[in-house]
């Protein structure tokens, strides 16, 4: 007894099957990674609100402080706390202003937190890096389809039949088709989440080197001897 022929069936419907699957499935992943991207907007105001909150107290109470409106973008409002203390450390003369700065650096000491961007910045990396997965999986359907077809006549022993491969292919085309759809779109939201997620690692960086200058300059003036009111 031979086994063949129920051989070649099943790898005829698992190549059908897994064709068939191919376009819904990458429509439901790209609907997926919009969702995804949307929580990564989510988590990318989060981290802005907390650093912005950290600086916001960290610089109150000081003389000649920023007043911003409150709607003022949370980017300007970091901008501006960082620069408020890079006027202090770069002003000796400040000595009350610099007095409580030096006391503030362990408010920033305890709460390292806000500058913590690896969890953020690999999921934001990897969902982007995706997006090149959607043409190649579209692909993968088309192949998948055309190969059902040469798979269906060779298991009837029939010589490949040129209409069944052009049904197949002109059905599984589609899947092509999703796939570089998916990829268009999720490339454009990417490219639009791309430049704000950029700036927040510029704030996160910008924030790392003055609390770092702020120690050095300040805790030397403090050794020095400088005065304090």
């Amino acid at each position: 007894m031979t086994f063949e022929l129920p051989q070649s069936m099943a790898a005829e419907e698992l190549l059908r099957f897994f064709s068939a699957l191919a376009t819904p499935c990458i429509a439901a992943l790209a609907l997926l990674h919009l969702i995804f991207f949307g929580i990564l907007r989510i988590w990318r105001k989060r981290d802005l609100v907390v650093l912005a909150e950290t600086l916001d107290e960290f610089t109150r109470g000081l003389e000649q402080r920023s007043e911003l409106p409150r709607n003022t973008p949370l980017e300007v409002q970091i901008d501006a706390f960082l620069q408020d203390v890079g006027d202090i450390i770069s002003d000796p003369s400040r000595i009350a202003a610099r007095h409580h700065c030096l006391n503030r650096l362990d408010i920033l000491d305890q709460r390292r937190t806000y500058l913590n961007s690896l969890k953020f910045e690999t999921a934001f990396h990897t969902a982007r890096t995706m997006i090149e997965a959607y043409p190649l999986a579209g692909v993968l359907g088309t192949v998948l389809a055309i190969g059902s077809a040469l798979q269906s006549d060779t298991a009837s022993g029939a010589t490949v039949g040129v209409n069944l491969v052009m049904e197949r292919f002109g059905d599984s085309i589609w899947s092509t088709f999703t796939g570089l759809s998916a990829a268009v779109v999720l490339l454009f939201v990417s490219s639009l989440q791309e430049v704000r997620v950029r700036r927040l690692a510029e704030c996160r960086i910008a924030t790392r080197d003055l609390v770092a200058r702020a120690k050095r300059e300040l805790r030397m003036s403090a050794y020095a001897g400088v005065p304090k009111s």
